[in-house]
C-alpha cells in the first residue's frame, strides 16, 4: 500500500520534468451532446398578483367586501389612511420582462369612490378569451342599465299617475265638502 501511495504522489512531480505537458483529450469529441448547465431561476412575485380582467370589473360604488372578493386583500392598508387600499406588485420573471404595478382604491363609508389605475401599465394585457368575456359583461351591463332605466321611467310614470289620482280625489273631496257646507 505504501508503494502505491508513493507512486501516485511522485508521478505528478516527475511529469513536471518532461519537456512538454501531456495533452488532454478533446472533451467535445468524447461527449458530443455536451452543454453547459443552466441554473434554474424561479419567478419571484412580491405583492398582490392581479389580473387585468378582474381589475376591469372594479366599479365605483362597490363595497370593500365586494372588492376583496373580486381581487383579494390589498398589499397595504395605511393605518393613517385606512380608507385607501394599495395593491402593489413587483415580479421578477425568468426569461420575461419584469412586472411592476400599483392600483390604489379609495373608499368612503365602506364604498369605493375613486380608482387610480395609472400604475397598471405593466400589468399583462387581456387574453382573447378574457376580451370576449369582458365584451359580453359590458354588453350585459349596458342591457341591464337600459332595463333599469326603462323600469325607472315606468315607476316614475306610476308615481306620477298615483299622485294625479290622489290630487284629483283630494279636489273632489274638497268640492263635496264645499257643497255640503253650502247646503247647510
Amino acid at each position: 500500500m505504501k508503494k502505491i501511495t508513493s507512486i501516485v504522489c511522485i508521478l505528478p512531480l516527475l511529469s513536471a520534468c518532461l519537456p512538454s505537458m501531456p495533452e488532454l483529450p478533446d472533451v467535445s469529441k468524447i461527449i458530443t451532446e455536451f452543454s453547459a448547465p443552466i441554473l434554474y431561476k424561479d419567478d419571484v412575485n412580491q405583492g398582490s398578483i392581479l389580473e387585468r380582467f378582474k381589475v376591469n370589473q372594479i366599479k365605483v360604488g362597490m363595497s370593500k367586501e365586494q372588492v376583496k372578493n373580486l381581487i383579494g386583500s390589498p398589499s397595504i392598508i395605511d393605518p393613517f389612511h385606512n380608507n385607501q387600499w394599495d395593491y402593489i406588485n413587483h415580479s421578477t420573471l425568468h426569461k420575461k420582462a419584469d412586472i411592476s404595478y400599483k392600483l390604489t382604491l379609495i373608499f368612503k363609508n365602506n364604498n369605493l369612490i375613486k380608482i387610480d389605475r395609472s400604475g397598471l401599465k405593466s400589468l399583462p394585457a387581456l387574453t382573447d378569451k378574457e376580451k370576449k368575456l369582458q365584451t359580453q359583461r359590458l354588453a350585459e351591463e349596458k342591457t341591464t342599465t337600459a332595463a333599469d332605466t326603462l323600469e325607472q321611467k315606468r315607476l316614475a310614470a306610476e308615481i306620477a299617475k298615483s299622485k294625479a289620482m290622489v290630487k284629483a280625489k283630494a279636489e273632489r273631496l274638497a268640492r263635496e265638502k264645499a257643497l255640503k257646507a253650502g247646503k247647510k
